[in-house]
């Protein structure tokens, strides 16, 4: 069996860990309202509002002008989350991290030592919460798209197991929504076609779904009967490290699109650090409101894991060679690829006074986060452009009404 484990609003819970006056208020984590800053999470009490990850933050305050902002801490949460990962390896080898709070688990090995996969699910969940304080939601299930659609069923706090033989009866009554790949103009086809559940995708010809969505019909007509036999990639075995991030809701708007990409690179780069690694190979992934999914790729001089070069890389993709400029959004993923084990070639940093100056800057703010907090230094747009970084002000982490 799989274990799909998600923690319930991940980066907002964390804050709230650490500030308990904060508990039961709207928290949103991400940019400021005043700014061009969008919504990287959001307590469930703010999602009461409407809000969800990646819309603007000025709408996210128009929504609710009581909310509390809050900067985001990358650095930190991926502390919580390597400690959170320590947890899953205790129970199996088999972790395949999605980001930085879901991963897949494949537990199968793992029953004669520490009981059903429901069991394994259930300590996962206790330890979590007993270590760490923090909520998480698990599916167990035969295989990956399954587990993930069950670990959302009920969340905050969910626990839902799909056995065997009860996955067609798990997914028949679901909306159509729930299968990958159907969003805004799937979803839309699908109703027009009178689809509005799973059942009713499953009982369609695959060729009925081929004509009318092409290859992506054929991959819907799969996962309504519940196909799905992608393996557990564990970290060892990935041959890249990618984050990715599905919207709530359609992005059109580039700089909000631009402010994901560089969430999601300040992501990789620290897990790349953190792992003892580096790559040459960045890597664009994006995926249009029609399911189209357009990849880019740029091979950097020499292997590294600092911030700023793979930045600059992300940036000339998604600035000069993505197609169709302003096209809805629905996901977007960064990766990087031909992995070494270590930081860049030391030849080249002798070599490049800019690499070098990186590569240190990279150290001082990874020493000073550790001697001072992980929030006494912040990576904001303008600074990944720059060879230098300053400090926040003393109170620029948190705006209370």
């Amino acid at each position: 069996m799989i274990l799909h484990v998600d923690m319930d609003a991940f980066y907002a819970s964390v804050e709230e860990r650490e500030r308990p006056e904060l508990v039961g208020r709207p928290v949103i984590v991400g940019g400021a309202p005043g700014g061009r800053g969008v919504v990287a999470a959001a307590n469930y009490t703010a999602r009461q509002f409407g809000i969800h990850s990646a819309m603007p933050a000025s709408r996210a305050q128009r929504l609710c002008p009581s909310a509390v902002f809050l900067r985001t801490r990358i650095d930190y949460y991926a502390q919580v989350s390597e400690h959170i990962r320590s947890i899953f390896h205790t129970f199996t080898p088999l972790v395949e991290p999605l980001s930085l709070d879901e991963a897949f688990l494949d537990v199968r090995q793992s029953e004669s030592l520490f009981g059903s996969a429901a069991e394994i699910g259930r300590q996962i969940q206790k330890e979590i919460y007993n270590q760490l304080q923090l909520v998480a939601s698990v599916g167990v299930a035969p295989n990956k798209f399954v587990a993930k659609v069950a670990s959302d069923l009920e969340k905050p706090a969910g626990f839902v197991v799909v056995p065997d033989d009860g996955v067609q009866a798990f997914l028949d009554p679901l909306d159509v929504r729930r299968l990958w790949g159907v969003g805004q103009v799937t979803g839309g086809a699908l109703e027009r076609l009178g689809i509005d559940t799973i059942r009713q995708v499953r009982l369609l010809s695959v060729s009925a779904l081929r004509e009318h969505f092409g290859r992506h019909g054929e991959h819907l007509w799969n996962l309504s009967r519940g196909i799905d036999k992608r393996p557990v990639v564990t970290d060892r075995e990935a041959k890249s490290v990618s984050h990715e991030t599905t919207f709530a809701v359609d992005v059109e708007d580039p700089e909000l699109l631009r402010a994901q990409a560089m969430e999601l690179t300040d992501q990789v780069a620290a897990r790349l650090r953190r792992r003892g690694l580096s790559g040459r190979t960045v890597q664009l992934k994006v995926r249009f409101s029609d399911f189209q999914t357009v990849t880019r790729a740029v091979t950097l001089p020499v292997s590294t894991n600092l911030t700023q070069p793979l930045w600059g890389a992300v940036e000339m993709m998604l600035t000069k060679r993505l197609p169709r400029n302003g096209a809805p959004v629905r996901l977007i993923g960064i990766g990087v690829s031909g992995l070494i084990t270590g930081p860049q070639p030391q030849q080249q940093l002798f070599s490049d006074p800019l690499a070098s100056a990186q590569l240190q800057l990279d150290q001082t703010t990874d020493q000073i986060r550790q001697r001072f907090g992980s929030n006494s230094l912040h990576r904001g747009s303008s600074l990944l452009r720059q060879s230098a970084q300053q400090p926040p002000p003393p109170d620029d982490r948190l705006r209370l009404p």
